[in-house]
């Protein structure tokens, strides 16, 4: 297996990379050795990332400030400044907390987009100004002659060039300067052609490293990336080769900061204020950012923190006389209900209010451009769904030409329903013949549509206990638009169907609970779809323990199979296996301790791989069965090659996981069935909080709940429970914000 831990740990993982070097490198940062002002100054030691252009953004919820008004120019949004307004300044302090000295070592980034204006005019991205001093006047000094100063120049020219590498030979001139003097101690700023970044240096000077041919005014979208080191200087754009200056001082290191003042796309004042678009500013102490962020699929637009507020949709029309939110686009848009896409609205955009999606139309079909992330509010009932008899499964799919359905396994000898979604929920679509129906499952071969049953009283003839049953394949056809009966296959007492692809070849898996009433140690089926029969044919047995559940999986190019053991007719203490397919077979990959294991949910955050067992009890010798006891979540250590236990939470005789996520949070659901007195009692919904694992956050009422399932129609997220203690199903809307 070693091919298999090497393979896996070696996907991309770059988030997780970063953050490792980050990590590292900040820590190095921190053990170096500071000179002798860090005796009577501090230096800056939280050195994250410092999205300048949030902390203006965001003073207010989901609109612009003073200053500023929201600009989508080349379907990408920024901001643009309409004053020096006081909002988009700051004390320094707010951000560089509990430090005196600017730090040494760090990097801007900036994404922007420039139009074209005057050759002579030079406008401020940014500015750190020092807090203004009042300075006694002195007779006859030329200082009060010439209130002005000297700026040291360092000059890189032709950006574009292939040669910077190895630095440019600074060129050195002395400038007047248009600062006033003890004003400014860190800005970036352009011209036309250059780009600058200056810096109150040693003795007061204010010195300015000059980036010539940028050319940043060609009314089209850059990101920059301006890092300074100990000993030089590189300027990125758009993630190419970067150049280099090496100036004869490096930036210095006591740059002191105390009552300093952030200004957003200006120096505080009209003069120099930036007349473009502005989308991404941060401020990375400590390191190069280049690597984060580049390469990337768009360089133009490479991201390490943009406002939200410039991602999400605005909200439109919203704003005081002295807070206005304004929107401008340069693409026209409309906004309402879904209208056709075709080749004559092609590249028309529409917003929809109901989903706050963006959208843009390719000529065929409407493709997402924004959508706004759903965070769960609420849960609603939405359905009470009467059934025929009690439900052990439900199982919920999609028909092309028919909708979103829901085959239900019913306890009853009287037959299962297949249910078709309608506006106002469920309703009874087609009655199939099943005998004590356990569970269903939907798959496809091909372009055929199939679902099998599992059936545990035989048939008609009642057979004897000792004997077989038959589950039944049904096939979709179109031109009746119902289930037909397809093929019979052999099972004993099967709780769970999974159906699979491995190289493209369609495998069905068949749990078998018991042979009989007291059999539980018998064999379960792994069947291959025979292209030449038409026909499942046995491929593969396994041994297996009063089987509950079969869950597939597949990490990187490895699949598989992991079953839950639930009873060997003497104990619920016992090992379920997880298999992995190894030349056209699977075999035995990892043994897990369990306790009547129910149900096994497989599921993926980022890269990181779960296993989630539910346990439904643990019987005593002498005593009473537990029923409250924990369910474990597994998660796959890539190293050690085997699934470790991640977190414990527990359960009440569980017989089911649900995963499922809305936006970017991510869920289980629980189906708690007994408690040891009642079948009455909370299913629990747990959000996934990262380091803390799933907590609780919602308790929704079940009676005997047996299944639950996640599914998405127009727009709408719900979930559907079945009983297996009373005749009903309910279907819960989940409100999200």
């Amino acid at each position: 297996m070693e091919t298999f831990v090497q393979a896996i740990a070696t996907e991309p993982n770059r988030l997780s990379m970063m953050t490792l070097f980050t990590f590292v490198h900040l820590l190095l940062l921190g053990l170096r050795a500071t000179d002798t002002t860090s005796d009577t100054w501090k230096r800056c030691t939280d050195l994250v990332p410092l999205d300048l252009l949030s902390f203006v953004l965001e003073r207010e919820s989901s609109q612009l400030i003073a200053g500023g008004h929201m600009k989508q120019d080349e379907g990408v949004r920024g901001v643009h400044f309409s004053s020096p307004h006081t909002s988009m300044s700051f004390p320094s302090s707010q951000l560089l907390v509990d430090c005196d000295l600017f730090p040494e070592e760090f990097s801007i980034v900036v994404t922007l987009k420039v139009t074209s204006f005057s050759p002579k005019r030079n406008e401020y991205i940014f500015s750190l100004m020092a807090p203004k001093r009042v300075k006694k006047k002195r007779v006859g000094t030329k200082e009060e002659k010439n209130n002005k100063e000297d700026i040291l120049e360092t000059n890189a020219k032709g950006f574009h060039s292939k040669e910077g590498q190895g630095g440019e030979r600074e060129k050195k001139r002395r400038v007047k300067s248009e600062e006033d003097p003890g004003q400014i101690l860190l800005g970036l700023r352009f011209s036309k052609k250059r780009l600058h970044f200056l810096f109150r240096g040693h003795g007061g000077v204010v010195e300015r490293w000059m980036f010539q041919g940028a050319g940043l005014a060609d009314n089209h979208w850059h990101t920059l990336i301006l890092a300074v080191g100990a000993h030089h200087v590189r300027l990125a754009v758009d993630c190419s080769k970067a150049q280099e200056i090496v100036p004869s001082r490096p930036f210095p290191s006591d740059l002191n900061i105390q009552g300093s003042k952030f200004n957003i796309g200006s120096r505080g004042r009209w003069k120099g204020l930036y007349s473009g678009l502005l989308r991404q500013l941060v401020l990375v102490p400590g390191l190069d950012a280049t690597h984060q962020i580049c390469p990337s699929s768009k360089p133009q637009l490479a991201v390490l923190s943009v406002p939200p507020l410039l991602l999400d949709l605005p909200d439109m029309g919203r704003g005081g006389h002295d807070h206005v939110t304004s929107y401008e686009t340069n693409e026209r848009i409309s906004v309402g209900l879904e209208r056709p896409c075709s080749e004559l609205v092609q590249g028309q955009m529409w917003f929809n209010p109901l989903r706050k999606a963006l959208y843009i139309c390719d000529g065929t079909v409407w493709v997402t451009v924004l959508e706004d992330h759903k965070r769960l509010d609420y849960v609603l009932e939405h359905q009470v769904l009467t059934t025929g008899s009690e439900t052990h499964d439900v199982e919920v799919f999609q028909i092309a030409g028919m909708g979103l359905m829901a085959a239900m396994a019913h306890r009853s000898a009287s037959g299962s329903a297949v249910y078709l979604w309608s506006k106002t929920g469920f309703r009874l679509y087609q009655n199939i013949s099943t005998y004590g129906a356990l569970a269903w499952r939907h798959f496809s071969v091909g372009k055929k549509i199939f679902l099998v049953v599992s059936n545990s009283v035989g048939g008609p003839e009642k057979r004897k206990r000792s004997e077989t049953d038959i589950s039944v394949i049904y096939k979709w056809s179109k031109r009746r638009k119902r289930f037909v009966r397809f093929q019979t296959l052999q099972t004993h007492c099967a709780r769970d169907w999974e159906a699979f692809n491995i190289d493209q070849q369609t495998y069905l898996a068949v749990a078998n609970h018991r042979e009989g009433d007291n059999n539980h140690t018998i064999d379960s089926v792994i069947y291959k779809w025979n292209k030449l029969t038409k026909s499942f044919e046995v491929h593969q047995m396994l041994p297996t323990s009063g089987a509950y559940d079969w869950e597939f999986f597949t990490v990187g190019p490895y699949h598989f199979l992991v079953v839950a053991n639930a009873f060997d007719g003497v104990t619920t203490s016992l090992d379920s296996v997880i298999y992995v397919w190894v030349s056209g077979s699977f075999q035995v990959f990892q043994i897990i301790k369990t306790f009547c294991a129910t149900d096994w949910e497989m599921f993926q955050i980022g890269n990181r791989v779960f296993l989630a067992v539910a346990n439904g009890h643990r019987l005593n010798d002498n005593g009473p069965s537990q029923y409250a006891i924990n369910s474990t979540i597994y998660e796959l250590d890539m190293t050690g090659q085997v699934f470790v236990r991640f977190q414990d939470i527990v359960t009440y005789s569980a017989v089911d996981w649900e995963f499922f996520s809305l936006g970017e949070e991510y869920f289980l659901i629980v189906a708690n069935s007994f408690n040891g007195e009642s079948y009455s009692l909370n299913s629990v919904l747990y959000r996934w909080q990262g380091y803390e694992g799933f907590v609780p956050v919602h308790w929704l009422p079940t009676i005997g709940c047996s299944d639950w399932e996640f599914f998405v129609s127009k727009g709408e997220s719900y979930l559907i429970y079945s009983s297996a203690k009373a005749p009903l199903s309910k279907v819960f809307k989940l409100k999200t914000h």
